[in-house]
């Protein structure tokens, strides 16, 4: 791309029309639900955001493909089918008239680009992780859910809205290789190899923001474990860490299905 600053225009169809993405294999499917339900799950949750923030997935295959929100969609009108397939010099792959959050291909075409490991990416704007954010300590080791995050998170500095390919480079340098970043004045992200284990992942550390705000907002003086209870707990989180398949993913896919099907189209 010549210029670093990178726009797309946003194009409104009817919530929940099926688009067609080219031949869609049984891998990009699945990835394709489980990334939609990773949408729905967020509006349930309150962490959506109107129609911006963002949440990606690797497209299973060589191609370097990956899918996210078309602009324009609630967190909630989101389904497999319309999820937009893009290449990480941010072209369409397929037909579709929607088009992509162009912030959102700033931070995680750059993440993908960058990590082979980065299944799934999801960046949030939640009330918790952006008074996080705020904090010059950034986050604490209060809660056994932060300690899971010890010397897994990184930090990069507000630049404004993501529009530039220049700021992506020093995303990706903040981010080295720990599976959270926090945004300063901004939001949070997590990554993983798929999207199951990176909505947990998100689930914690919103968790344990809200936590260390609601402690900080009480006045009273904090209880901080030591640094070999830290090392401890957090050591004891990798274990669960290193766990191929996502134990929780299943029930919050069972939870959406009893709710509304409809990801799934």
């Amino acid at each position: 791309m010549q210029d670093n600053k990178i726009t797309f225009s946003s194009f409104e169809l009817p919530a929940g029309k099926s688009v067609s993405a080219g031949n869609i294999s049984a891998e990009e499917q699945q990835v394709r639900i489980d990334l939609a339900a990773a949408y729905r799950l967020c509006a349930l949750f309150g962490w959506d955001d109107l129609i911006y923030s963002h949440i990606s997935a690797r497209v299973p295959g060589p191609e370097h493909h990956f899918l996210i929100n078309p602009l324009g969609l609630a967190f909630d009108e989101i389904t497999a089918s319309n999820l937009v397939k893009i290449d990480l010099d941010g072209n369409l792959i397929g037909d579709s008239i929607y088009r992509p959050n162009a912030a959102g291909f700033v931070i995680h075409g750059g993440i993908h680009m960058a990590r082979k490991d980065a299944g799934a990416i999801l960046h949030l704007h939640t009330e918790a992780g952006m008074a996080l954010s705020m904090c010059q300590d950034g986050l604490l080791p209060l809660t056994q859910h932060a300690m899971r995050f010890h010397g897994r998170i990184g930090y990069h500095d507000y630049e404004g809205i993501a529009l530039s390919t220049e700021e992506r480079d020093r995303i990706i340098i903040n981010l080295e290789q720990h599976a959270a970043l926090i945004f300063r004045n901004h939001g949070t992200l997590t990554i993983e190899k798929t999207v199951g284990h990176a909505f947990v992942e998100m689930f914690y550390l919103e968790k344990s923001a809200r936590s260390q705000m609601l402690a900080l907002a009480s006045g009273q003086r904090l209880s901080m474990p030591t640094a070999e209870v830290v090392a401890l707990t957090n050591a004891q989180w990798v274990n669960d860490l290193n766990n191929p398949v996502s134990r929780e993913w299943p029930s919050l896919l069972r939870k959406l299905d009893r709710l509304d099907r409809s990801y799934r189209d």
